[in-house]
């Protein structure tokens, strides 16, 4: 009881201030990217002050972010690494559920950002607008943030990777900076949040120009570094 009662309150007061946060955006948007960036840095960090003193969840970062511009491929259990990594990569382009670009406010928010959004269904054309979209990443010198296995996935599985990965990979032919997590443990997709530390590792950069397979093999075993008993093959 005493950790529902904990994650309640957490949410509460996030969300509540998510609220002006999130409406303010456009303000900072119009200024300067700088801006809009600094702007979302609030957010995070009110997500961080809150997680560490009401649930007793901090971050630990492991690895350090080599110089340049990258694909970073994170693994993604808990919406905790998004934020946390926008920051530690200070304003990647990030490739999310297109759900979520579509949410009134939130959206246009994210896009103002830079963000990409993609379909669940990976068709052909969603794959082609976001390799679009993303082609402005590289021409602007910003790394690009992408959560390849697709969506939030609970401690222990490893599902394959999404298709969208690799041809993202191949279009921007920048190197790979696995990242790998255990944020699942203290704050779970379902269920309350229970305190601890979350550890996320930058692992070893990986070349640019691989084959799909052996990129997809190395980045799925990156990834779930953290999760031992996770199990499955890389896959597009």
């Amino acid at each position: 009881m005493i950790a529902w009662a904990r994650t309640l309150l957490f949410r509460i007061l996030f969300y509540g201030a998510s609220v002006p946060i999130v409406l303010s955006a456009p303000i900072s948007a119009a200024v300067s990217r700088d801006a809009m960036h600094a702007h979302a840095h609030v957010w995070i960090r009110v997500h961080r002050f809150l997680a560490r003193w009401i649930l007793g969840v901090r971050v630990r970062v492991e690895g350090v972010r080599p110089p340049g511009t990258y694909l970073f491929a994170v693994k993604h259990q808990a919406m905790v690494e998004t934020l946390e990594m926008a920051e530690l990569i200070d304003g990647p382009l990030i490739v999310m559920k297109r759900e979520l670009i579509d949410m009134p406010f939130w959206g246009r928010t994210a896009r103002a950002y830079g963000a990409i959004g993609v379909d669940r269904d990976a068709s052909s054309k969603a794959l082609r607008q976001m390799l679009k979209e993303a082609a402005a990443a590289r021409k602007e010198n910003r790394s690009v943030l992408i959560f390849p296995e697709g969506t939030r996935v609970p401690v222990g599985e490893a599902p394959p990777l999404r298709s969208g990965f690799a041809g993202l990979y191949k279009a921007l032919n920048m190197p790979v900076i696995p990242v790998a997590l255990d944020s699942g443990h203290c704050m779970p997709r379902r269920g309350p949040s229970r305190p601890g530390v979350i550890t996320i590792r930058l692992l070893d950069p990986i070349p640019p120009g691989l084959p799909r397979e052996e990129i997809e093999a190395r980045v799925h075993a990156a990834i779930n570094a953290l999760e031992p008993a996770a199990g499955g093959v890389a896959a597009g």
